[in-house]
This record gives structure tokens, sequence and C-alpha cells, in this order.
């Protein structure tokens, strides 16, 4: 092992740690939901975006906001409703009159100039308020008249939303759905969880969380996932999973023909390997593993990939095909080298 190597196992290693703190102090609050939060973790350290699923009381905004407190960032919650306008989300321009009566236009930021951003119930505003999240999730920037203004470092977009609630609602774009990297399902606790929660919250102290990293760590630790290496035998996986999405392509299997509107994009493939980026990174790992493209392959498909009504009359969803496809796109052929 070269010392450049080592340097690098030692930085791994030391990222690996920093995220078990993180958990630690994450579980102060929140119980349970390891899965949950390590998506999470994956795509902060990958400049991703989430947008995290689940019905009404699941601690949702709780674990978002707390992670901010965690990573010592700058966060700000936004509560989606049908009246909010596009500029309540970016900012306005103001006229201002000097000392001396003259006038020109200040520029009030918004609440999207932030670190983490939480959009709560992301689903409950039309179509426009919902686009002015696009620019700012794509180009970390926003547009106002003719200046563009960036946006913080590090920029994340937390988003929720209730899935079983469809009356005064505004389902996502697709085009808007592609933006997050992770499409995250917040399920149930189990039984034991379940009652560790009622006991904790029976309890009247509060509990405080320590901070972990600063905004500048983060950057830092974004570039070194970055730096984990990817083979060409992984990215080959990728490329095979990835076009068995979609029905027209001469690779996707017959299921996917019959059950399959349309797949998913190139997109779909580079946050793949990042999110398999992240995984072995936080697990102190120099490369990309394919257990690890697969830990990331739900989330980062189940919205990218929409079921026909042949599906839904057979009663299979996204998420099955998903599975299936995981179970039957084989790995590469590792060529043997010539000696």
């Amino acid at each position: 092992m070269t010392s450049k190597q080592r340097s690098l196992g030692d930085v791994l290693q030391e990222f690996s740690q920093h995220r078990q703190l993180m958990l630690q102090e994450l579980h102060k609050v929140i119980v349970g939901q390891d899965e949950v939060i390590e998506q999470v973790f994956a795509a902060i350290f990958t400049r991703g975006h989430c947008l995290l699923e689940g019905v009404p009381g699941l601690a949702k905004t709780l674990m978002v906001s707390t992670i901010a407190r965690i990573l010592d960032v700058s966060f700000k919650r936004i509560q989606f409703t049908p009246d909010l306008m596009p500029s309540d989300i970016t900012g306005t321009n103001v006229l201002d009159e000097d000392d001396q009566g003259r006038r020109q236009f200040r520029f009030v930021e918004g609440p999207v100039f932030t670190n983490i951003l939480l959009a709560d119930e992301i689903n409950r505003t039309p179509p426009k308020t919902q686009a002015a999240l696009l620019q700012a999730m794509q180009e970390r920037e926003v547009s106002i008249g003719r200046e563009t203004y960036d946006l913080p470092r590090p920029f994340f977009t937390i988003a929720t939303q209730n899935p079983i609630e469809q009356e005064g609602t505004y389902p996502l774009p697709e085009a808007q759905l592609d933006r997050f990297m992770f499409n995250i399902k917040v399920g149930y606790p189990t039984a034991d969880e379940e009652e560790r929660i009622l006991a904790s919250s029976s309890k009247a102290e509060k509990q405080e969380v320590r901070k972990v990293l600063s905004a500048k760590a983060i950057v830092n630790l974004q570039k070194l996932v970055g730096s984990v290496a990817v083979s060409d035998y992984v990215i080959k996986y990728v490329s095979q999973l990835v076009r068995a999405t979609r029905p027209k392509d001469d690779s996707a299997p017959d299921f996917v023909r019959e059950l399959v509107d349309w797949g998913a994009g190139p997109r779909a493939g580079q946050f793949l390997i990042s999110g398999g980026q992240a995984m072995a990174a936080m697990d102190g790992r120099f490369s990309v593993a394919i257990t690890d493209i697969q830990r990331v392959a739900l989330p980062v498909l189940r919205h990218r990939v929409s079921c026909n009504f042949q599906a839904q009359a057979e009663g299979m969803t996204n998420e099955d095909i998903i599975e299936r496809l995981l179970a039957v796109i084989p790995e590469p052929n590792i060529s043997k080298f010539s000696k």
C-alpha cells in the first residue's frame, strides 16, 4: 500500500468515525430509522437532495431539523401551502429610498438562502411555486430579474410529502422528481422502537445534541467522497441496471416491457454511482462495490420508473420492478488479464 493510499485510508476511517458520531447524536432524538438516516447522510455527502415520503407523525421534520443542529449549518423550514408564491421562497426586489431621495431596488433574500432547506409538504403548493426550487436544486443559484445570486455552500433541499392525503395536493412533475437524488420511504417503527418512542416522549427533559461537522468540513468531505474509486466493472453494472428499466431498450427483460411505461435516464446512473461512493466512504472503504450500488438502487430508482396500468392491475409497484431487476441483472464478467 502506497503512502497516498495510507493517508486516504486514514481520512476515510476518520470520516467513518464522524458518520458514527453523527448517528449516535441523532439517535438521542430519533429512535430507529437507521436505513433512512443512512440514505440522508449519503445524499448530504454527495451534494444530493432528498424527498422523504411517509404518513404524518413519523418524525420526518424532527429528523431533518436535528441533522441541521448536528451539522452546525444554517437551517430554514418552509411550510408549503396552496397560497405560497415563488417570491416567498427565492426572495424579491424591494424599492428603497435613501436620505437624498434617490430610489433603487434592493434584493431581500428568501428562505432558500440557507445550507439545509426543509420543504415541508412540498406537494401542497401549486406547480409554479414548486418550480421555484428547480434552479436552486440544480444550479445552486437563484435568478431574480437580471441578477443571479449564488446560494451558500453546501446547499441541500430535503422535502417531505404525505402519500395518503390527495385532496388539495399537487403531485410533483417528473422533471422536479428527477432533481431529487433519493426518494426515501419513511416507514412505521417496530414494536420495540414504538415503545421506546413512547417512553422517551413521556419524560420532561429535552435531549441536547452536539455539533459534529461544520459547513467547511462538509464541503471537504464531499470532495473526499468524490475521490472514492469506481471501477469499470461497477460502471458497467450500473449502465446495465439503468438501461434495463427502459421498456424500449434491447436489454430490458420481458417483464419490464410488459409492466413499465418509461424508465430511468442517465442521471439515475450518476446518482447510483455517487450513492455507492458515499456508502463505501461511510464504511471506510477505498472503492465502490456492487453491493453499494444495490443498497442505493431503490431510493434512486423508485421515482424514476413508472408502472403502467397492467402492472397496477396485477398489484405490482415500481419497487417490485426494481427488486426483480436487482435479482435478474447479472454482475458483469471480469476479463482475465493476459501475462
